[in-house]
């Protein structure tokens, strides 16, 4: 296609003024004529002229009709034209670009301020539809689920039908598998074309492309024939990078809130440390079984058969909730995990999972709180009815999962957790009683009331029991 005009450019003064001159000193008659044989310069054409072309590159813009010498003015219009077509064509390359700075500049600042799909993807796709014609225009993203590449936001007609491919699947699926954005000016005449419901000719279409992964396609076309260019490539496959990065940066968004709703999710139910454990399995926390050294918490409260039958049922797991609302605070305020409820019953570690050099002092401390914290919660039926028994052993024992593949719990296995269990069932109301394990390493920081050796269910061996003064 010519770019240039052959009567603009030998209308341009200081071009007109050169002709001038040259056909004076050719001393003879010269006429020129575009193309489309209008008659530029000159006053007719003799049948005895010779005719010489004004080219450009390959293409005739014009003639030049006259003598032998005329040939030289043929070949300094050809010259001058292909000089005007040299800075056009830079020129253009410099709007191009200033262009494409501005676009990337306005777009980037956009979507920085933006974490939703997508937001993102209308954004991108409003700002295509503004320098690129089209008449539909879409945003697929790769739905890990399915498998399929999926719009998530779309213009024109495709906003009505929610297309999916497969990756490789038709031409914005070939698109995704191979990463490179094509234009297909003619899109019935390539064979990976899938007629749909809607009407297209010409289609563009560009990776969602980070450095390490495509996200997704992004696609624009038009329901007639349309001679998308090589710079319209270029400034599309700029947009879509653009709006990949964006996409990322959301995708990582939304994974940190899920992450974060599951871990909070998750606390509900496993200690904290567990969490973080199941979570980063680079974390220092293993969960699998292992010998140590810890301090077992077993609180239970007495008599809570005969209570629950004062009560309809919900108002007792009402009341429970409250009760382990309070106690789970006290335990975790002293760095303790919850093992587990049982019922009424509260297990708790002290140097599991993360260790604790002073689990036992801090086990203790754990307790007595725990014995003033309930005669602090405002429910009055609480703090009348709900009276604790506590025991606490340490020692060494395993630590870790234990369970089927199915279902694992993390927990506590070995004589020193039966020990704990023991004491806690032989401790009356706001009653803490202790293995002689405990008393040895808090004697000085305590005060407490030696019980003497007791026989405990399921031990051999008499256990030393101490009593925590509080």
């Amino acid at each position: 296609m010519t770019l240039i005009s052959l009567k603009k450019l030998i209308s341009k003064k200081e071009i007109s003024s050169l002709i001038a001159d040259l056909i004076e000193t050719l001393d003879s008659s010269v006429s020129i004529i575009d193309v489309n044989g209008s008659l530029l310069i000159g006053n007719s054409i003799f049948s005895s002229s010779n005719k010489f072309p004004i080219q450009l590159s390959e293409e005739v813009i014009g003639w030049v009709f006259g003598g032998d010498k005329a040939s030289s003015l043929a070949s300094l219009l050809t010259y001058i034209a292909g000089k005007e077509l040299e800075k056009k064509t830079l020129a253009r390359e410099v709007l191009d670009r200033y262009k494409e700075i501005n676009l990337l500049y306005n777009i980037s600042g956009k979507l920085s301020a933006c974490l939703d799909l997508k937001e993102i993807a209308k954004l991108v796709i409003d700002e295509a539809r503004r320098l690129i014609k089209t008449t539909n225009a879409s945003a697929m993203l790769l739905n890990e689920k399915t498998g399929k590449l999926e719009i998530i936001a779309a213009f024109g007609q495709e906003y009505q039908h929610k297309t999916t491919l497969f990756p490789g699947e038709g031409i914005a699926g070939s698109v995704f598998h191979l990463g490179n954005a094509e234009i297909v000016n003619d899109v019935e005449s390539d064979s990976r074309f899938i007629p749909g419901n809607n009407k297209i000719k010409s289609l563009i279409c560009a990776p969602l492309k980070t450095q390490n992964v495509v996200l997704g396609v992004l696609n624009l076309s038009s329901k007639e024939l349309v001679n998308y260019t090589a710079q319209d490539l270029k400034l599309f496959t700029a947009l879509a990078s653009q709006a990949a990065a964006a996409i990322e940066n959301a995708l990582l968004h939304e994974n940190k809130l899920r992450e974060a709703r599951i871990k909070s999710n998750l606390e509900r139910y496993v200690p904290a440390q567990v969490v973080e454990a199941i979570l980063d399995p680079q974390e220092d926390i293993s969960l699998v079984p292992a010998k140590k050294d810890i301090s077992i918490l077993f609180s239970d409260i007495r008599n809570f058969t005969t209570k629950c039958e004062e009560l309809e049922p919900e108002a007792i797991v009402e009341y429970l909730n409250e009760y382990f609302t309070h106690m789970v605070e006290v335990i975790f305020s002293h760095g303790g995990t919850v093992n587990k409820f049982v019922g009424d019953m509260i297990v708790a570690m002290f140097g599991a999972p993360s260790t604790l050099v002073d689990s036992e002092r801090r086990a203790i401390e754990t307790a007595i709180e725990m014995q003033k914290r309930i005669k602090t919660i405002p429910v009055a039926w609480i703090r009348d009815n709900f009276l604790t028994g506590i025991g606490i052993s340490s020692g060494e024992v395993v630590v870790g999962n234990v369970g089927s593949p199915q279902h694992m719990d993390y927990t506590a296995i070995g004589d020193k957790v039966n020990i704990a269990s023991r004491l806690q069932s032989m401790a009356k109301g706001e009653q803490i009683l202790v293995s002689r394990s405990i008393y040895e390493s808090t004697k000085h920081l305590f005060e407490f009331k030696e019980i003497g050796s007791v026989q405990v269910k399921g031990k051999k061996e008499a256990v030393e029991v101490f009593e925590v003064l509080y």
